[in-house]
C-alpha cells in the first residue's frame, strides 16, 4: 500500500468504524526499536491501529526542539507494515480525535499509568465514557533482533546505511565534518582505567558427538591471544591518535606481562598494579569457524587491597593535570571501587576533565548508578533496567530516569543489533537513535568498548553528541568485522565513514 495513502485526515476518521481499532499517541520524532515495540503490542489487540502524531505547531508550541516536520514524523510511521492509518493532530486534540474515532482501546506506555498530563488524562476520560478500554504497555522488552528472518543482510545493511545518511543530513553533518573531527583526536590525552582482560580465542573442528556421553567433540586447531576489557580500550584511544595513558590492576603472572608488552609497543602509557591475590583475568572461547561454542574464565573479582587503592589514588593524582577526560571502564572485577571513584570525582572537578562510564555487568553484580554527573555514560538496554529494577517501562522512561537519576550530560542507551540512542541533558532532552551497521557481525564482544573509545575521544575533542555517536556507530560497525579485539586506525575509520557517505 501506499504509504501517503495511510495518513488521512479527520474527514477521513469520521467514516471509519473506530470499534476494531487500538489507538496509539506520540511525537514520534525518533522512531526507535521502543516504539516499534509498543506499536507490535497495540496492534496485537485489535485487527486495526491507528497512529496519531502531534502537530508541528503543538511541538514548537512546547519548545520541543529540533524535530522532523509532522509530514516526515508521519510517513516514518506510516512506513511501518503493522500500521494501518496514521492522522496528524492539528485540527484536533487527541481528547477530540478520540471522540470522533471511538476506538476499542488506547494503548499507552506503562509509565502513563501512574504520571500523565492533563492531555492524557483528558484522553482517557473521553475513552471512558463509553466503555472504551485504556492498556498501559510499552510492549514486549528483548534484547535480539529476528530482522534475518525477513530480509537479506545487503538490504538490511543498506536500510540502515540510508538512516544513517538521513541523520547526516538532518543535522546537516558531512563527510567532511566528521573527517575533520577525527583529525582533532591527536589533540586529546586520556586516561583509561579499569579491568584488564586477555580474550584467547581457540578454533576448533567439529568432529561430532561422543558416543559416551551426549557431547560435542571438537579438536582444537589453534589459538590466539588478544588484550581485550579496558587494555582495548586503551589501544583504540591511542590507534584513533590520542595520548593515552592506562591504569589496572593484573595478576603476577605471564599474561600481565603479555598485556603490558602489547600496550607499551603500541605507544600507550602504561601503569599497572601487581597483585598476588588474583590472577590477571583470562577468557577462553572456543569456536568453530565464527560459532562461539563456549567460554572459560579464569577470574577472581573481589576488591582490590587498601595500599593498592592508595597506589592507583596517587598515581591518579599525579596524572590528572594533564588530562581532558578520564574513561572508567568499569568490569565489575574489583578495580574500580567507591574511593577510587571518589578520587576520580573529585580530580575532574579540580582540573576541568571530563569523565567517562563504561560499567559491563552482564555476569557480574554492579549497577551504572555508581555513575553520578559523568559527561557520558553507555549502559546497555538490559543494564539500565537493572539498575533502575524495572522491565515494563519504555525506553524513553528508562532513559530519562536514568538521565535524571545519574546527572549525565550525555548518555547510550544500547541496544544491541538495533544500534543505540544517544541522549543530551539538555532542555529539551535531545536524543536521536543511530543504527547498527553491520547487521551479520563476526564477533560481537568488542563492540561497546570499540564504541566508548570512539564517543570519549570525540567528545573531549570538541565534537557535538550526534557528531561523536556517528563516528562511534562506524567504529563499532568495524570492531565486529572481525573475531577478536584489534584496535580500529583513525585512517580506517574515516575511510568507512566516507564510503558510507560517498
Amino acid at each position: 500500500m501506499n504509504i501517503h495513502k495511510k495518513i488521512i485526515s479527520m474527514e477521513e476518521v469520521a467514516k471509519l468504524d473506530g470499534s476494531g481499532f487500538s489507538l496509539c499517541y506520540g511525537h514520534f520524532n525518533l522512531v526507535h526499536p521502543g516504539h516499534l515495540r509498543y506499536l507490535h503490542h497495540a496492534k496485537n489487540n485489535n485487527k486495526k491501529l491507528i497512529v496519531a502524531i502531534r502537530s508541528d505547531k503543538e511541538l514548537d508550541g512546547e519548545n520541543f526542539g529540533q524535530h522532523y516536520t509532522e509530514m516526515e514524523r508521519s510517513a516514518s510511521i506510516a512506513n511501518i507494515h503493522i500500521v494501518d492509518n496514521v492522522v496528524i493532530l492539528n485540527e484536533l486534540s487527541i481528547r477530540g480525535l478520540i471522540g470522533l474515532l471511538r476506538p476499542s482501546k488506547l494503548v499507552l506506555g506503562k509509565e502513563f499509568e501512574l504520571d500523565r498530563n492533563e492531555q492524557t488524562s483528558f484522553a482517557i476520560e473521553e475513552i471512558r465514557k463509553y466503555n472504551g478500554s485504556v492498556d498501559f504497555h510499552a510492549g514486549e522488552t528483548h534484547y535480539s533482533s529476528s530482522n534475518l528472518l525477513y530480509d537479506s543482510v545487503l538490504d538490511i545493511e543498506e536500510v540502515k546505511k540510508n538512516s544513517f545518511r538521513k541523520i547526516c543530513n538532518l543535522h546537516n553533518v558531512s563527510y567532511d565534518d566528521l573527517h575533520c573531527k577525527i583529525q582533532n583526536f591527536s589533540n586529546v590525552n586520556l586516561l583509561v582505567i579499569g579491568d584488564t582482560i586477555v580474550d584467547n580465542y581457540v578454533a576448533c573442528d567439529a568432529i561430532g558427538m561422543s558416543a559416551e556421553a551426549p557431547v560435542l567433540v571438537v579438536e582444537e586447531l589453534g589459538n590466539r591471544e588478544f588484550i581485550g576489557g579496558a587494555a582495548v580500550v586503551a589501544s583504540h584511544v591511542r590507534s584513533l591518535g590520542g595520548k593515552c595513558f592506562y591504569m589496572s590492576v593484573v595478576g603476577d603472572d605471564q599474561q600481565a606481562n603479555s598485556v603490558e608488552k602489547v600496550l607499551k609497543d603500541r605507544g600507550v602509557d602504561v601503569n599497572l598494579f601487581s597483585d598476588k591475590s588474583r590472577p590477571t583475568t583470562y577468557k577462553t572461547r572456543y569456536m568453530v569457524d565464527n560459532q562461539k561454542l563456549f567460554r572459560v574464565s579464569r577470574i577472581k573479582n573481589h576488591q582490590i587491597s587498601s595500599e593498592i587503592e592508595k597506589d592507583i589514588i596517587k598515581k591518579l593524582t599525579k596524572l590528572a593535570p594533564k588530562l581532558d577526560g578520564i574513561m572508567v571502564s568499569d568490569f565489575v572485577y574489583g578495580v574500580i571501587t567507591q574511593s577510587v571513584l571518589d578520587e576520580i570525582r573529585s580530580l575532574a572537578k579540580k582540573f576541568n576533565i571530563k569523565l567517562f562510564g563504561d560499567l559491563q555487568c552482564s555476569s557480574q553484580v554492579g549497577s551504572v548508578l555508581k555513575f553520578q554527573e559523568f559527561d557520558l555514560i553507555t549502559p546497555t538496554e538490559k543494564e539500565s533496567r537493572i539498575a533502575l529494577g524495572d522491565n515494563e517501562s519504555g525506553i524513553e522512561w528508562i532513559s530519562n530516569t536514568l538521565l535524571k537519576k545519574t546527572s549525565s550530560k550525555n548518555m547510550l542507551i544500547k541496544l544491541g543489533s538495533e544500534g543505540f540512542i544517544a541522549y543530551g541533558n539538555r532542555n529539551p532532552i535531545q536524543r536521536q537513535n543511530f543504527p547498527a551497521l553491520t547487521i551479520n557481525p563476526v564477533d560481537v564482544a568488542g563492540a561497546g568498548d570499540s564504541l566508548f573509545a570512539a564517543m570519549s575521544i570525540s567528545l573531549s575533542s570538541g565534537s557535538s553528541l550526534v557528531e561523536a555517536s556517528l563516528i562511534g556507530s562506524c567504529m563499532a560497525s568495524l570492531a565486529v568485522k572481525e573475531v577478536g579485539n584489534m584496535p580500529i586506525s583513525k585512517y580506517k575509520l574515516s575511510k568507512y565513514i566516507q564510503e558510507i557517505l560517498k
